[in-house]
């Protein structure tokens, strides 16, 4: 069995749980632990799932949220595939019948 993993990024409802709803909020309080981000790197973060994220920022996130990355990164089976059982047949293909174009000029019936 073959599982396509995804996760759900939590940071925009962490901060809301925190009453924090404005994502140049996070700016100072990354820079306080070290990690310097622009203002549209942070909405960025705040707005979309990161594919890489250093640890740094990770661990500052969980600081400043009081928080495991455990709540912050929630995964998900994206995409399930079944292994197919020796002796099962493909189910057939449906048939596509081709169909006579018509052209029409401008003018003409």
């Amino acid at each position: 069995m073959i599982k396509k993993m995804g996760y759900q990024w939590r940071l925009r409802q962490l901060m809301a749980e925190k009453e924090m709803f404005q994502t140049s909020d996070l700016v100072p309080l990354l820079a306080e632990r070290g990690v310097t981000l622009s203002r549209e790197q942070v909405y960025r973060l705040v707005t979309q799932p990161p594919q890489r994220m250093s640890m740094d920022t990770l661990v500052a996130l969980c600081d400043i949220l009081q928080c495991t990355p455990n709540d912050l990164i929630k995964p998900e089976v994206v995409n399930t595939q079944l292994r197919k059982a020796v002796g099962d047949a493909d189910p057939a293909p449906t048939p596509i019948t081709p169909r006579r174009a018509v052209v029409r000029r401008p003018g003409k019936p």
